[in-house]
């Protein structure tokens, strides 16, 4: 952890008392920052109370007083928070810096970095590249950070120069950046996603290029090479371009060519070796084993580390089988993108659990992934839109329900022997669970469940 003096003394009102609001709060302490949190619950834990009240930190809930900012110098604000919320927006009236906690981290970082964003496949390829840059590491480690459930600034206080930070990186935290540099970025790819926040798609994609702003000439910007506009993105960057492309447009990094997998003409493996199902696992794999080989990673350990990892917990992640159904969660595919490239990825029938919240969009990009049904279990604000594409689709059997639980029962008795059932809800779960990974722990319960009275039987 870099020795930084830039925090001391300094008025710092941290929104936001998630994870990353918490170890703001505390590194930002010991930086000899005078740190106030607010937030509008009280901390379900007291203990969190307890130990901001050790730190000296001060801690206001129930509403976000504008009274709160004045005297201070800075803002760090949890990135779910929009710009439009009324202390975030009257901190940006008056000027005050706001960043987010990845900002942070970078200041004490003493570690290299690398960046990965994207709209879909953020958090396999982030693991990816861990596992293999650890894979036969002797010295140091490669450490998981950022949007993946690991608050960066934790991470940042630990690593050494030795180690390496692979942090993944929303287009939210991406807002609250100004320093930020990634000797490494990652772009897996750009769809049409949380508009909602942004204001529009281009506000967006400005959002997932800032992770690259700081970068120069030393330092490497890998991106997904098999779209013209992604293409064209990548002459935004200063950093040497190293693209991968699973439609093999590029022999210049990683790429897909007559099913292997190869990096600058280099065979790496078949593609059917790699563990986790999909085409838009192998785009994972690519754009992952380019940043190990630009490492200098060796050719094995890459292997070793496709060939064995299952999965990331949500991101089509095996659970069980059931009388020979093989049940899957995905609940990590918050929009039709990652749902496409989960259906893609099964050539058994599926039956499919999908839903959530409504956005405003509709689903007919789904049909031609939905022939392939067995059946549809639908829930959600979203139950009837999506179950209308299905229809559009020729599904035969389409079935409401309440939610993820009541669903399982119903794919179960739908399915046949050697289905998938799969949850893949195409939707963010925020009009019935407070997180993704609620919603698929949900789910994996209510499999266990499931197994477990069939079993009885």
């Amino acid at each position: 952890m870099k020795k930084i003096t830039s925090y001391e003394n300094k008025k710092v009102l941290v929104i936001g008392l998630g994870k990353s609001g918490f170890n703001s709060a505390e590194l930002l302490s010991t930086l000899g920052a005078k740190v106030t949190v607010n937030d509008l619950k009280e901390p379900k834990d007291p203990q969190i109370a307890a130990e901001l009240k050790k730190h000296a930190i001060g801690l206001v809930t129930g509403g976000h007083p504008l009274s709160l900012l004045d005297g201070m110098d800075l803002v760090v604000k949890n990135p779910g928070i929009p710009y439009n919320n009324v202390l975030v927006a009257a901190a940006v009236k008056q000027g005050l810096p706001i960043i987010t906690e990845p900002e942070l981290a970078y200041e004490i970082l003493d570690a290299p970095m690398i960046g990965v964003t994207g709209t879909n496949g953020k958090t396999t390829t982030t693991t990816m590249i861990s596992l293999m840059l650890n894979q036969g590491r002797t010295k140091g480690k490669a450490y998981l950070a950022g949007n993946i459930g690991i608050p960066a600034s934790k991470v940042a206080q630990k690593a050494t120069p030795d180690d390496i930070m692979v942090t993944e990186l929303s287009s939210f935290q991406l807002l609250g950046i100004t320093k930020l540099h990634p000797h490494i970025a990652v772009l897996t790819n750009i769809y049409e996603a949380h508009t909602d926040y942004h204001g529009s798609r281009a506000n967006y994609i400005k959002a997932k290029m800032r992770l690259t702003m700081n970068q120069n000439k030393n330092d490497f910007f890998v991106v997904n090479w098999d779209s013209v506009e992604w293409q064209d993105l990548s002459r935004q960057s200063a950093a040497k371009v190293v693209p991968f492309s699973r439609q093999d447009k590029s022999e210049e990094g990683a790429y897909l060519k007559d099913g292997w997998l190869y990096f600058r003409k280099e065979k790496i493996m078949s593609a059917a070796e790699i563990k986790v199902p999909g085409d838009h696992n192998i785009e994972n794999a690519l754009a992952a084993l380019t940043v190990a080989k630009l490492l200098g990673q060796s050719t094995e350990n890459i292997v070793e580390v496709l060939k064995t990892f299952s999965g990331v917990r949500h991101r089509t992640q095996y659970v069980t089988t059931i009388n020979d159904r093989k049940f899957y969660n995905d609940s990590k595919a918050t929009n039709m993108e990652a749902t496409e490239k989960a259906l893609a990825g099964f050539s058994a029938p599926v039956v499919l659990l999908a839903g959530g919240l409504d956005r405003g969009f509709t689903f007919e990009r789904l049909v031609p992934y939905f022939k392939k049904l067995r059946g549809l279990i639908v829930f959600g604000q979203t139950a009837d839109l999506v179950a209308a594409a299905a229809e559009s689709a020729g599904v035969k059997k389409i079935l409401h329900t309440k939610d993820v639980v009541t669903a399982v029962p119903l794919a179960y008795k739908m399915s046949k022997k050697g289905d998938i059932v799969l949850l893949s809800p195409a939707c963010a779960s925020w009009d019935q669970y407070p997180t993704f990974e609620v919603r698929g722990d949900m789910f994996i319960t209510a499999v266990t469940k499931l197994q477990k009275q069939v079993e009885v039987r």
